[in-house]
C-alpha cells in the first residue's frame, strides 16, 4: 500500500499543491528525503511561475499526478551539503531547474544532454528513481542531488534571477544550437509570456533586430518601451503581417495555446528557422509547401543539458 505523501520521507514539507483540474492550489504537507552523500538542501526563498505549472496544475497535458506541487524556477540558499559535495557551502545562494535526475549514462547524458534522457526527473509531477513522487517549488525547501543545482552569480537578484532557470535555458539553448545569433538578423519572437520576455532580452544582447508577434495589441508598449524590441506585429492585421513576409531570419515560438504556423512559417526568409518551445496541448497544423518553397526549418528545443547551465551559470 503507498505511504501518505507527509510519510514517504523523513523530513516533513509544506507547500501549496493541486489537487484536481481546477488548478487551485491550497495548503498540503508532504515530505522531503533525508539530505544524501551527494545531495544538496536548499531552503526555497523565490519560486517563478511558468506556464507549464499552469498546464500541469490544470491537466492540460493529459499526465498530471495528483496532488501536484508545480515550480521548477526555483532560487534559494544552502542549508545543509552532503560528504561528497564540494562545489556548494551552506549559506550559498543556488538555483535549480526544470530537472533533478536522470539515468546519467546514456549516450545521451554523456553528452551533457539529460534533458533529453528518456529516464529523465522532473522537478515536479515525476517519480524519483525510488518511485516516490517529485515536488516543485511552490515549497519551502527541497533536497537535489549536486549535479542537479546551480550556482548563482553574484550580483544577480534571487527574485529577479529565478525566471533563468527554465524561460531562460528554454530560448537562449536553441538560439545557440540553430545558430540564431548572427547580429543583425533578424528574429521574430511570437508571444510575450514568460519565454518571449526572455527571448526580446536575450535577442537585443545577442545584437539581433527584434519583432515581437503577437495577437495582444495592448502588449506593444510593453515590447518596445519596457523590454527593447525594435517592432512589433499583431497578428489579426493583415495588411501589416503582409508587408512582414518573407522578412525575418528567424521566429522563436514561445505560444502555449493551440495556434496556425503558416502565418508564423510566411514571414521567414528563404532558409529561415522556426523553433517551437511553447508546449500547445493539442498537435499544431505544418503547412509543407511553405516549408518546401522556402527551404524553411520547423525545429523544436527543451530547456538545457547540465554542460549549458553550467556554462551559463544559471
Amino acid at each position: 500500500m503507498a505511504k501518505a505523501p507527509e510519510q514517504e520521507h523523513p523530513q516533513k514539507a509544506f507547500g501549496w499543491a493541486a489537487h484536481d483540474e481546477s488548478g487551485t492550489l491550497s495548503p498540503f504537507h508532504f515530505s522531503r528525503r533525508e539530505n544524501g552523500a551527494d545531495d544538496v538542501t536548499v531552503k526555497i526563498q523565490y519560486c517563478g511561475v511558468c506556464h507549464s505549472d499552469l498546464h500541469s496544475a490544470k491537466n492540460e497535458w493529459g499526465f498530471t499526478n495528483y496532488p501536484i506541487v508545480p515550480g521548477h524556477e526555483i532560487v534559494g540558499t544552502v542549508t545543509k551539503v552532503g560528504s561528497n559535495v564540494s562545489k556548494f557551502k551552506v549559506g550559498e545562494p543556488v538555483g535549480v531547474g526544470v530537472i533533478v535526475d536522470s539515468c546519467r549514462s546514456c549516450e545521451i547524458c554523456q553528452q551533457d544532454l539529460e534533458n533529453y534522457c528518456p529516464e529523465t526527473v522532473f522537478t515536479y509531477n515525476s517519480f524519483s528513481k525510488d518511485k516516490s513522487i517529485t515536488y516543485g517549488g511552490y515549497s519551502d525547501f527541497i533536497v537535489v542531488d549536486q549535479r542537479f543545482v546551480l550556482r548563482f552569480p553574484e550580483g544577480l537578484p534571487l527574485d529577479a534571477g529565478a525566471p533563468l532557470l527554465c524561460a531562460g535555458i528554454t530560448v537562449y539553448s536553441p538560439m545557440k544550437y540553430y545558430g540564431m545569433t548572427e547580429p543583425g538578423k533578424h528574429l521574430g519572437v511570437a508571444g510575450l509570456g514568460g519565454l518571449g520576455h526572455m527571448a526580446v532580452k536575450l535577442g537585443k544582447a545577442f545584437g539581433l533586430k527584434v519583432t515581437v508577434i503577437s495577437s495582444s495589441p495592448h502588449k506593444e508598449a510593453e515590447a518596445i518601451q519596457k523590454l527593447g524590441a525594435d517592432s512589433f506585429l499583431v497578428t489579426s492585421d493583415s495588411s501589416t503581417m503582409k508587408a512582414a513576409f518573407g522578412t525575418m531570419d528567424y521566429i522563436i515560438d514561445t505560444i502555449s495555446a493551440v495556434h496556425p504556423l503558416a502565418p508564423l512559417i510566411s514571414l521567414l526568409r528563404m532558409n529561415g528557422k522556426l523553433v517551437t518551445v511553447g508546449l500547445p496541448e493539442k498537435p499544431l497544423e505544418l503547412p509543407i509547401f511553405s516549408l518546401v518553397l522556402g527551404r524553411k526549418l520547423v525545429g523544436g528545443s527543451d530547456i538545457g543539458g547540465g554542460a549549458l547551465r553550467r556554462r551559463r551559470r544559471c
